[in-house]
């Protein structure tokens, strides 16, 4: 048995993400994501295949939806289902301290 604390390591300031995988398996995939002010670059939406639940551990973050007027702001605890296909963006991660994120994705079911 490994005992692992998601809170260690933490980069103080970083140019990009860390995604870091942790656990992955036939159907899902886990990773621990380390931001420190990044968000999707300019005009780029996220359109993804798969299913994928998000908490924030740790800072803040903005999270866009297309169609939506205003990003969701999540804080510590805050965790979201972002269902396949739904388009989505980070805005913003919190510049001053590290936003770290634990992201699981899911495969789409098999026909």
């Amino acid at each position: 048995m490994h005992v692992r604390n998601l809170f260690q390591n933490l980069p103080t300031e970083s140019d990009t993400e860390l995604v870091e995988p942790l656990l992955h398996r036939d159907r899902a995939r886990l990773e621990r994501i380390v931001s420190h002010g990044q968000a999707t670059p300019p005009g780029q939406w996220y359109d993804q295949p798969w299913d994928e639940w998000v908490i924030v551990l740790k800072g803040s973050a903005g999270l866009k939806i297309a169609g939506e007027e205003r990003p969701t702001n999540l804080q510590p605890g805050d965790a979201f289902l972002l269902p396949a296909h739904l388009r989505h963006r980070v805005e913003w991660t919190d510049p001053s301290q590290p936003t770290v994120w634990l992201c699981i994705h899911l495969a789409p079911d098999a026909p």
